[in-house]
């Protein structure tokens, strides 16, 4: 018997044991896929998600003791399954419902991927979450806010990020409390794209805010692939008022902010619902524009040597000196959360997983997001997800501001724009 016999046969036995530790582990791989948009008006958020998720993949598949309690850091690969890789198998949704729904099916078809992860545009979200649900695979989402998601009765799908209720909620208690100090917001203009995250978040903004005594005063949706919105930005500068809140995607988000300034208008208080106004490639093209605009997070880089600043100078590394936004992060945190799962429930079936997923209960140290934890409800909720106010102050650069328990430094006001 030759050495190629004796080894195959040593690897035989060890797969026959459950995968138990060695180099016949490290043959087995999890394929997870990955919908999110690399081409067309939202591939900067696409990029940047990939290069979150790269990182995340080299914190499971190699140790990474100086992350402390961080869940899957401690061993290379999983130790549930006998120290298995995980690979992500990547594709572009460009953007487009229809094709986030094929790229879905073909994950799932032909690539035989055990779970699925995405896709940034809650649209989108939508479409292949249902194939997934379809086919009886568990779905993770970590960043889609629209409410609709987990309303649908579905038994796979699972979301860990906050939802637009509760960025409603964190954006009426911030008016009031600013309110209360002086600041004037009793007119507010709710302006946003016309796909499901824009339409979706302005309706649950405009239901809360009518309920707790502030009305809407304007409400404006453009297409979300509009190239000129100086009409909508006349509306704004005609109207006057004293609040507005942005729900847009980076290629609106820019425009925006270069039509404001081209017309020469400054609200005087401005909130961008995250999305646009947190990619990276808005700060570097605008940055300097919407100086003093607030804005929703839910993540902090945090002081050197914290889990989440080394998860951050590992991102760097990645993106190509891109420090990781609030998007990017809630991504990394939906994904860590599913492979977490998988790593319990010590298989790649999906029923198992799926249990493992209805079973999850991290604690805030074992985050990368400043979420209360991670505990999903009946309908695939995080009920623990949580977040704050963030604003552009310095450059580049947003700090806490609110509530004054997480704040940094105090607000700033009226908005400063360029």
């Amino acid at each position: 018997m030759n050495f190629r016999t004796i080894l195959g046969l040593s690897c035989a036995a060890a797969v026959s044991l459950a995968l138990a530790g060695g180099a016949c582990a490290q043959d087995k791989v999890v394929k997870i896929g990955a919908v999110f948009p690399m081409t067309g008006n939202a591939a900067s958020a696409g990029v940047h998600a990939k290069a979150g998720l790269e990182v995340a993949l080299d914190i499971i598949n190699n140790a990474h003791p100086e992350l402390g309690n961080f869940p899957l850091a401690k061993n290379a690969g999983l130790a549930g399954l006998g120290g298995a890789k995980v690979e992500i198998v990547f594709t572009d949704n460009q953007g487009s419902p229809a094709t986030g729904q094929n790229q879905a099916l073909r994950l799932i078809t032909e690539e035989k991927v055990v779970a699925l992860t995405g896709a940034y545009q809650s649209g989108i979200t939508l479409t292949a979450s249902a194939i997934a649900e379809k086919y009886g695979i568990p779905f993770v989402n970590g960043e889609s806010v629209a409410a609709n998601l987990t309303e649908r009765g579905f038994k796979w799908f699972f979301r860990t990020t906050p939802v637009a209720g509760d960025f409603a909620r964190i954006y009426l208690d911030f008016l009031k409390e600013m309110k209360a100090a002086g600041q004037k917001t009793d007119t507010i203009a709710l302006v946003h794209e016309n796909t499901e995250y824009g339409t979706s978040v302005a309706n649950v903004i405009s239901g809360l805010f009518k309920e707790n005594g502030l009305a809407i005063a304007l409400d404006i949706a453009y297409p979300a692939n509009t190239t000129d919105v100086q009409s909508q930005v006349l509306q704004l500068k005609d109207k006057k008022p004293d609040v507005i809140i942005m729900i847009s995607y980076t290629s609106d988000a820019i425009l925006y902010s270069k039509t404001f300034q081209a017309l020469d208008y400054k609200p005087p208080i401005m909130i961008a619902d995250n999305s646009g106004y947190s990619d990276p490639s808005t700060l570097k093209a605008v940055g300097k524009q919407i100086q003093g605009i607030f804005n929703r997070s839910s993540f902090a880089i945090g002081a050197p040597g914290t889990p989440t600043y080394l998860i951050n100078e590992l991102y760097k590394k990645k993106s190509g000196g891109d420090d990781l936004d609030d998007t990017a992060a809630r991504q990394m945190q939906g994904f860590f959360v599913l492979v977490d799962a998988i790593d319990r429930a010590g298989s790649t079936e999906p029923a198992k997983i799926q249990a493992a997923l209805k079973a999850t209960d991290l604690k805030p140290d074992q985050l990368i997001m400043g979420y209360k934890g991670v505990k999903f409800d009946d309908k695939g909720q995080n009920i623990l997800a949580a977040g704050l106010v963030i604003q552009l102050q310095d450059g580049e650069n947003y700090v806490p501001v609110w509530p004054k328990s997480l704040a940094k430094t105090a607000p700033v006001f009226p908005y400063k724009g360029w």
